[in-house]
């Protein structure tokens, strides 16, 4: 860990993560699995084979992390792990849709698999069913907030295609996106987690800021790993951010520090994408210190959100939660 203190690895993060909370998790995970069984037996399958690429349950699994850290894990985070899951799970499967992704941790997306309308109509099946199970608590909180922040996740990923080939899109305009297309849903999970534990407003604020924060510097992270990472690795298909002329925080401080005669090169490159567009921008990020600025930045949110942990009292989750803040920018997750 950053701040002087060892770091651990990925394997014993999730161990500790598994002993702190496996059995809600598990719980948790039930719950969706009842929510979203179907007769269907077409749906059961397209249900069946998304469930192989749903990840470390990041979501869920801050939520749960954040409820434990603030006082108990009730019946109700249990719930909402299961609803927030469900939500990434759509916006993943629209996602690949609209990146025209092939694979997502070595398996093929659901777009790949059968067609984009599949994917399109699942999505909206797994969005309704999110809404369908946060309405079964008592209180239309939940639902509400969870309302809010979809709507801003949507505004967000909208934001980003409006900008796709911009290539003087501003970091300020590439935060705003990412803070809506991603930071929201973790900022989501914290406030969840704190307020369905009751805990004091100002330590609910505080968790919905740890979750922003570090979503933050998950998808700046994310994003360096689309132009440096490897696909057998990464398991999913990588350069989708080039193909489609997404602008990214390394990219746009690439441009922002090139000579004129490079700039006008790199310009060319991302204007007219190809399947070697990665390998010929590779130089260029070599002369340049837009990968070291970016995980400058992405450090400093994790900084950010490890910071918002301190009005907590010690134990196992805070620390884990310490922890997660410095794997997200390392990407282990």
């Amino acid at each position: 860990m950053s701040g002087g203190n060892k770091q651990a690895d990925g394997m014993s993060v999730l161990m500790a993560v598994d002993q702190a909370i496996g059995s809600e998790l598990l719980e948790a995970e039930q719950i969706l699995a009842d929510e979203l069984r179907s007769e269907n037996p077409y749906v059961c399958d397209i249900l069946e084979h998304s469930t192989r690429f749903r990840g470390k349950r990041l979501r869920p699994m801050l939520l749960l992390l954040v409820a434990k850290a603030c006082g108990g894990i009730r019946q109700d985070h249990k719930i909402l792990a299961a609803v927030v899951e469900m939500i990434h799970l759509a916006t993943l499967v629209h996602d690949d849709v609209l990146d025209d992704a092939e694979t997502r941790r070595h398996v093929a997306t659901v777009n790949s698999r059968w067609n984009n309308e599949t994917s399109v109509l699942f999505g909206d099946y797994l969005f309704t069913h999110s809404f369908h199970l946060a309405s079964s608590l008592e209180t239309t909180y939940a639902c509400r907030r969870i309302g809010r922040s979809t709507n801003v996740v949507c505004e967000g990923e909208l934001s980003q295609i409006k900008e796709r080939g911009n290539l003087d899109l501003s970091e300020l305009a590439y935060f705003r996106i990412i803070d809506g297309k991603t930071a929201e849903l973790t900022a989501l999970c914290g406030h969840l987690g704190a307020k369905y534990a009751q805990a004091d407003e100002r330590i609910v604020v505080a968790m919905e800021q740890y979750g922003r924060s570090l979503g933050l510097a998950f998808q700046i992270a994310d994003d360096v790993l689309d132009l440096t990472g490897n696909e057998k690795k990464t398991g999913k298909t990588l350069g989708s951010d080039l193909d489609q002329q997404k602008l990214t925080l390394p990219l746009i401080r690439l441009l922002a520090t090139a000579s004129e005669h490079d700039g006008a090169e790199i310009r060319r490159l991302l204007a007219q994408p190809d399947a070697t567009t990665r390998q010929q921008l590779a130089p260029f990020f070599q002369q340049s210190d837009a990968f070291e600025y970016t995980s400058k930045r992405s450090q400093s949110l994790a900084a950010d959100a490890r910071q918002q942990l301190d009005g907590l009292p010690n134990s196992t989750a805070k620390r884990i939660l310490s922890e997660i803040a410095d794997f997200a920018v390392q990407r282990t997750f």
